[in-house]
C-alpha cells in the first residue's frame, strides 16, 4: 500500500485499540523541520506497514526543541510486529540526515471520551495543546472519573474560550496518566483563553472546582504544538 500524507489524523477513527504518544527532542527549530523533512522521506519511500498500524503524525512543539509522535494501532500486537520489522531501518535513515535525535518518554494510552464544539467539522486546528495529568498510582476507575468530571464542567460552562475545537481524552494503560488532545484554531487563541480572567480554561464555577481539586491528581503538563504531517494508508 501506498502512503497518504495529510496534517492531522482522524483521532475518533474507527479501529483503533491502541495509540502511542512519544516525544522526540531535536535542539532548535532549523532541526525541527530536518526532522519533519526526513520522517515524510523516510515513510513516503517506503510501502506503508500492513501490520495494523492506521496512522502516524507528528507535531513540531512551539518550544521550537521537541517533536510529539502521535500513532494509532490497532492493538498491541501491530505494533510489535512493526517494531520487529519495520522501524529500525526508517529510524536509521532519519538518523542519518539528522543525527543525534533522542527519543524520550513511549506512552501508551486508549482513547476514552471525545467532544467538539458546534461546527468542528468545518475548523482546521492550526494548534494542538497536549495536556497531560498524572495520578498518584493506577486507578482505572479514577482516570474516567476525573474525565467525565471534565465534560460535566465543560457542559456546563457558561462561558466557553473562543478557539477551542476538539477535545479527545486518552487514558493511559497503566492506570496512571490521562492525556487530552485538544485542537485549537490557533496557538494565541490558546494563550488568551489562559490569560482570561479566572484560573484558566474554565470558568469558575462548582464543576471545575471539582475537577481543580479531584483527590490523587499528582500534577499536569500543558504544551502546545503545531501540526507538521500526518501519514496513513493511501
Amino acid at each position: 500500500m501506498s502512503v497518504h500524507l495529510g496534517t492531522v489524523p482522524e483521532i475518533t477513527r474507527p479501529g483503533v485499540g491502541l495509540v502511542l504518544v512519544t516525544t522526540w527532542r531535536v535542539g532548535t527549530p532549523e532541526r525541527q523541520r530536518a526532522t519533519v523533512d526526513a520522517i515524510t522521506r523516510a515513510w513516503r519511500s517506503r510501502e506503508w506497514p500492513d501490520v495494523g498500524l492506521l496512522s502516524y503524525s507528528v507535531y513540531t512543539g512551539n518550544d521550537g526543541k521537541t517533536l510529539r509522535h502521535y500513532s494509532q494501532w490497532r492493538d498491541r500486537a501491530a505494533y510489535d510486529a512493526f517494531f520487529r520489522t519495520f522501524r529500525d531501518e526508517r529510524n536509521a535513515e532519519i538518523d542519518a540526515a539528522v543525527p543525534g535525535i533522542e527519543r524520550v518518554g513511549l506512552c501508551s494510552y486508549q482513547l476514552y471520551r471525545s467532544g467538539a464544539l458546534a461546527g468542528a467539522e468545518t475548523r482546521v486546528p492550526g494548534c494542538v495543546v497536549l495536556v497531560e495529568v498524572e495520578f498518584e498510582g493506577p486507578d482505572a476507575e479514577r482516570q474516567k472519573g476525573w474525565v467525565d468530571a471534565v465534560f460535566e464542567a465543560l457542559g456546563t460552562d457558561p462561558d466557553t474560550p473562543p478557539g477551542g475545537i476538539s477535545a479527545h481524552f486518552h487514558l493511559s494503560t497503566d492506570g496512571t496518566r490521562v492525556l487530552n488532545y485538544a485542537a485549537w484554531e490557533s496557538e494565541q487563541a490558546h494563550i488568551d483563553a489562559l490569560d482570561a480572567p479566572g484560573n484558566g480554561v474554565g470558568s469558575a464555577t462548582e464543576q471545575w472546582g471539582r475537577v481543580r481539586s479531584y483527590p490523587g491528581v499528582k500534577g499536569s503538563t500543558v504544551t502546545r504544538y503545531t501540526p507538521a504531517i500526518s501519514l496513513s494508508a493511501g
